[in-house]
């Protein structure tokens, strides 16, 4: 599967954005996408997930919960993250991934890989 993520960019602090990942390929019903990023001289961190198809169910990781919402539109077969109230520490590229366990918040259990997207929040 080839992911697409896309909708990064420069926000002030307690604003909004949303990031789209839009996937194509070999894409499964019960495929999962998950959002991770990485700040400057940190890991890579586990974000939030959804399973794609008539299956459901999301995953947030505890930084983002209650302030991302991640979504899917099938027929797009594109992921959303509708970031908000956003904090200077969210700062960081955001990337998509497809495949694994959507409650394995690893990163490797992740088989593709899109290029990521900048978020760049200001105080």
């Amino acid at each position: 599967v080839q992911l697409q993520a896309s909708g990064g960019g420069l926000v002030q602090a307690g604003g909004s954005l949303r990031l789209s990942c839009a996937a194509s390929g070999r894409i499964f019903s019960a495929s999962v996408i998950k959002w991770f990023r990485q700040a400057p001289g940190k890991e890579r961190e586990f974000v939030a997930g959804i399973i794609l198809g008539g299956a459901t169910g999301t995953y947030y990781a505890d930084s983002v919960q209650d302030r991302f919402t991640i979504s899917r539109d099938n027929a797009k077969n594109t992921v959303y993250l509708q970031m908000s109230s956003l904090k200077p520490e969210d700062t960081a590229v955001y990337y998509c991934g497809a495949g694994g366990n959507l409650y394995y918040n690893g990163v490797n259990d992740v088989r593709s890989w899109g290029q990521g997207t900048l978020v760049t929040v200001s105080s």
